[in-house]
């Protein structure tokens, strides 16, 4: 294939754009809370919209890439973003809001499953790790669009105003790399020079009670669960756990998030040195000592350190099982990928609920112990599975 350094940049742009994108809704949050005068229960139910728009979108997902090809659902799902991100600051009642964010959790949804589905068959054209760096991508933008807005703010624009600009950027840089992303007869044809004929014909009604499909969605439900926990739950230990002042508490997991992007962006090199299997035993081992660290001792910088650990330890686990996906003999890739997405994302969205009932009947501490047993779970069961056995 030509210009292959040019279609895997054009795929680090759209993990860029996906994970600038969800993260810009953070900052407005606020505003959408005040406009319509929700108290914090309103507010938690609301925000599940996002997550079961992207949800219910990401089976659909891999239907249309099978049809149309993971370049046109890019496409279409990025300017779903772009056109609802700035909607959602004019929304004027709940019942609004909630469509608002279902769409926009939709857009979200199509566009991770098609990156990921893409990003799967470029490293495979590679013949070497890349996934990696893809998420790496990913967290970056994350990064970048939690400030974005906010900076934006900072100078003067009105809220709104910031919104559209970030969904301006959005499209320009989607529209500028399109062009090298596969259409979708070159990707099919790479699919099927790396899939059998057995996975090529797996389009059936049933494929995702696969026993790789199920293992390999499990095991992303706990990583991605360790991750919500973070997102939904460091701020609170810190507040109530370890005295931190509330403007400060965010400082937990920004430790987090930033020895996660650092580590996916060391980790193809990593996973060059080091077979993927032992990435995830290992990486699923260090996660859990973090958050052992973190609960078990009494000091705030410790408990700091062992933010970093669980971000350095789980942040390459999630592309290695992509990964996997794509490489499975007995099913396509365009019903792997997005059956274990939508399997990490449901731990993503529900695992932290899960946590908050153990913390409100035992402990948030007790709560996050579970958190690091699911991460022993995972390594252990990765040990115990040959790699022959989960790639059938």
């Amino acid at each position: 294939m030509k210009d292959l350094s040019k279609t895997r940049s054009a795929t680090q742009a759209i993990f860029l754009v996906c994970g600038f994108g969800i993260s810009s809704w953070a900052p407005m949050v606020p505003y959408a809370k005040d406009r319509l005068g929700l108290n914090d229960g309103s507010l938690g139910l609301l925000l599940l919209f996002l997550g079961a728009g992207a949800i219910l979108t990401m089976p659909l997902t891999g239907f249309l890439i099978h049809k149309a090809g993971s370049q046109k659902v890019i496409i279409v799902s990025a300017f779903i973003i772009a056109i609802t991100l700035p909607m959602l600051l004019l929304m004027q009642s709940p019942i609004a809001m909630a469509i608002g964010l279902f769409i926009f959790g939709s857009g979200i949804g199509a566009i991770d499953v098609a990156m990921n589905a893409h990003g799967v068959q470029v490293q495979n054209l590679y013949d070497k790790p890349i996934m990696s760096s893809l998420h790496g991508l990913f967290s970056v933008g994350g990064l970048c669009g939690a400030i974005g807005i906010g900076f934006l703010i900072k100078v003067g624009l009105e809220p709104l105003l910031a919104a559209i600009c970030i969904s301006v950027l959005l499209l320009t840089i989607v529209m500028t790399q399109i062009k090298f992303l596969m259409n979708a007869a070159t990707e099919q044809k790479v699919i099927q020079r790396f899939s059998n004929d057995s996975a090529l014909r797996t389009h059936k009604k049933g494929s995702w009670l696969n026993a790789s499909i199920i293992f390999l969605g499990l095991m992303c439900f706990a990583v991605f669960l360790s991750e919500g926990a973070m997102l939904d739950w460091s701020a609170i230990f810190l507040r109530e756990n370890r005295g931190i002042d509330k403007e400060l508490t965010g400082v937990g997991y920004a430790a987090f998030s930033v020895a996660m992007a650092v580590m996916r962006l060391l980790g193809d090199r990593i996973i060059s040195k080091i077979e993927s299997r032992s990435v995830v035993i290992y990486g699923a081992l260090i996660g859990a000592a973090g958050l052992a660290l973190t609960i078990f001792t009494p000091w705030l910088v410790t408990s700091l350190a062992g933010f970093v650990l669980l971000g350095i330890g789980v942040a390459n686990i999630v592309p290695v099982f992509f990964s996997e996906a794509g490489r499975l003999k007995s099913v396509s890739s365009s019903i792997a990928i997005p059956a274990i997405t939508t399997m990490g994302y449901a731990g993503q969205l529900a695992g932290p609920a899960i946590l908050g009932f153990i913390a409100h009947h035992y402990s948030l501490v007790s709560a996050l112990g579970v958190t690091g047993l699911l991460l022993l779970f995972v390594s252990l069961a990765y040990a115990l599975n040959k790699p022959e056995k989960i790639l059938n």
